[in-house]
C-alpha cells in the first residue's frame, strides 16, 4: 500500500547531501574547454588562479569525479535554511482540475530569497581558506548579489558588488540587503572600471547587461591584490554546488518511491536548472532511467531557443576567458525587462553540451505570460513566485493543462528558486498594464552574433 504524500516532503538534517554531484562526470561528450582569449588555447590551472580560487578552479576542470565531498563548515551553514523542502502543490491541482501530480522544490527559505545561497556560501568558505581579503561579483536581479554578501558577512571577507543598472534602479531593496550585509553595490557599466568607462562612451545610456557587469567585477578583482572574482552561475563549480537542490529532491521522492515523468526549470545561466537536474541527469546519462528534461528561457534573451552554439567571451569587455555555449553574443544587451536575473546572453557550457546532445529541450516564454503564471501561482499556493521562477511554473501549468486534455496522470516537478517580494516592482508594472511583451528580432540577433570570436 502506497504512503499518503503530505503537502510537504522534509527531510532531515542528516539527509543534507554530504557530497555534491559533478555531471560532467557521467557525460560521454565532455563540455568543450575554456579557452584563453589571447592563446585561444585551453586555459590552465595557472591561468584561471589569477581570477579564481584555486579550490574553485579545481572543481572547475574536474570532469572525472563523480561526487565531491562537501566541507563539514559549509554543511554547518547549509543546516540553517536546508534541507529544503518538496511541496506537493495539491492546490494547483484541484484548481486545474488535472490528473497531473505537481512537486515543487522550494528553495526560498532563506534572507536572500533564492538558491544562490548554496554556492555562495561555497565560494566565500574556499575564498577564506586561501587567506583572500574579499571577492568581486556581478548581479542581475540581485539575488546572487544578496547570497554573496550574506556568505561574505559570514566570514568576514569584503565584497565587491557590480550590480545591472536597470536592476540596481528597479530593485532598491534587494540592494539595500546587500548593504546591510556590508558589501559596496555599484550599478553597471560605471565610471569605477577601464571596461565601464568604455561601455558608456560605446553605448551611452545603456541600461547594462550581465556582460558589462561580469567585465567591471573582473578588472577590479584582477587589480586588486587579495581578491578574487566569484560567479553566481554559468560555471561548472556553481552547478556542482547547487546539485544539493536535486540531490536533497531526489532523495525526498526516493523516500515515497515517487519518480517524476519531467523535470522544469527556469534558465538564464544555468545555476538552478543545472542544480536541480543534476542526480535525475546523471541516472539519463547512465541509462538507468528517463526523463523529460525542459528549460524555459524569457522570450526577450533566448540563448537555447534561438542563440547559436560557438565560442563566445562570457562577458561584454572580452577579457574572460572564451566559453563553448549557446550564446547570443556578448554584445547582445537585453531589453530592460523584469525577466529577473535570467539576462545573461549566453548558457552553462554542461547545459549547452547536454542541450546541444539531446538531452533536454528548451522553450520560451514572454514575460506578461510568466506573470499571469506568477499571480495564479500566488493566489493558488500562497506563495510570491520570484520572477525567474515563474517562468518554470508557467510552464508546468501548461504541461498540467495537456494532463487534463489527455487523461494522462504524469509526474511533474519544477523549481521554485525564490520568492518575489523583492521583485515588487515588476508586478506593480504588470498589475498596471506597463508590462510590454519585448521579443529581440532576428535582424538584432545576427548583428550581435556577428561580432561572435
Amino acid at each position: 500500500m502506497s504512503k499518503e504524500i503530505p503537502y510537504k516532503i522534509y527531510l532531515d538534517e542528516k539527509d543534507i547531501p554530504s557530497s555534491w554531484y559533478n555531471m560532467r562526470a557521467d557525460m560521454k561528450n565532455k563540455p568543450a574547454p575554456l579557452l584563453n582569449p589571447g592563446t585561444r588555447q585551453p586555459m590552465t590551472a595557472q591561468e584561471l588562479s589569477g581570477v579564481f580560487c584555486e579550490e574553485l578552479v579545481k572543481q572547475e576542470l574536474d570532469e572525472t569525479t563523480p561526487y565531491i565531498e562537501i566541507p563539514q563548515e559549509i554543511r554547518d551553514f547549509y543546516k540553517m535554511y536546508r534541507p529544503a523542502p518538496l511541496v506537493r502543490a495539491y492546490c494547483l491541482e484541484k484548481k486545474l482540475g488535472t490528473p497531473a501530480k505537481i512537486y515543487y522544490k522550494f528553495e526560498g527559505n532563506n534572507t536572500s530569497g533564492s538558491h544562490k545561497l548554496n554556492s555562495a556560501i561555497a565560494q566565500a568558505y574556499y575564498a577564506k581558506k586561501q587567506g583572500l581579503k574579499g571577492v568581486t561579483t556581478e548581479t542581475g536581479a540581485g539575488q546572487w548579489g544578496t547570497a554573496l554578501s550574506m556568505a561574505c558577512a559570514y566570514f568576514e571577507l569584503d565584497c565587491k558588488v557590480f550590480m545591472v543598472k536597470v536592476s540596481y534602479e528597479q530593485k532598491p531593496f534587494r540592494r539595500e540587503v546587500m548593504r546591510t550585509y556590508g558589501a559596496s553595490v555599484t550599478p553597471s557599466p560605471s565610471e569605477m572600471t577601464e571596461v565601464g568607462r568604455k561601455i558608456l562612451a560605446e553605448h551611452p545610456g545603456t541600461t547594462g547587461s550581465l556582460g558589462c557587469a561580469i567585465s567591471e567585477a573582473v578588472e577590479v578583482a584582477t587589480h586588486n591584490e587579495g581578491y578574487r572574482y566569484v560567479l553566481g552561475s554559468v560555471l561548472n563549480q556553481v552547478l556542482l554546488h547547487q546539485s544539493v537542490i536535486g540531490l536533497e529532491a531526489k532523495a525526498a521522492f526516493d523516500k515515497y518511491g515517487i519518480k517524476p515523468d519531467m523535470i522544469i526549470g527556469c534558465a538564464g545561466g544555468g545555476s538552478n536548472l543545472g542544480g536541480l537536474i543534476a542526480p535525475f541527469m546523471g541516472e539519463k546519462l547512465r541509462g538507468e532511467a528517463d526523463y523529460r528534461i525542459i528549460a524555459v528561457e524569457p522570450a526577450s534573451c533566448p540563448s537555447f531557443t534561438r542563440g547559436k552554439y560557438a565560442y563566445d567571451f562570457c562577458d561584454t569587455g572580452m577579457i574572460c576567458p572564451l566559453a563553448r555555449m549557446y550564446t547570443l553574443g556578448s554584445g547582445f544587451i537585453p531589453a530592460p525587462n523584469h525577466a529577473g536575473g535570467l539576462r545573461f546572453h549566453g548558457m552553462s557550457t554542461t547545459l549547452s553540451q547536454l542541450y546541444h546532445d539531446g538531452y533536454m529541450e528548451a522553450v520560451t516564454a514572454k514575460q506578461t505570460e510568466v506573470f499571469e503564471a506568477a499571480e495564479y501561482f500566488a493566489r493558488v499556493e500562497g506563495i510570491l513566485p520570484a520572477p525567474e521562477s515563474s517562468h518554470a511554473i508557467k510552464v508546468a501549468i501548461d504541461e498540467a493543462k495537456k494532463c487534463k486534455e489527455t487523461g494522462e496522470e504524469k509526474t511533474i516537478l519544477f523549481g521554485l528558486t525564490g520568492t518575489g517580494y523583492f521583485d515588487l516592482v515588476a508586478y506593480e508594472k504588470f498589475n498596471n498594464g506597463e508590462m510590454d511583451d519585448y521579443i529581440p528580432t532576428d535582424a538584432e540577433l545576427e548583428e550581435a552574433l556577428s561580432r561572435l570570436p
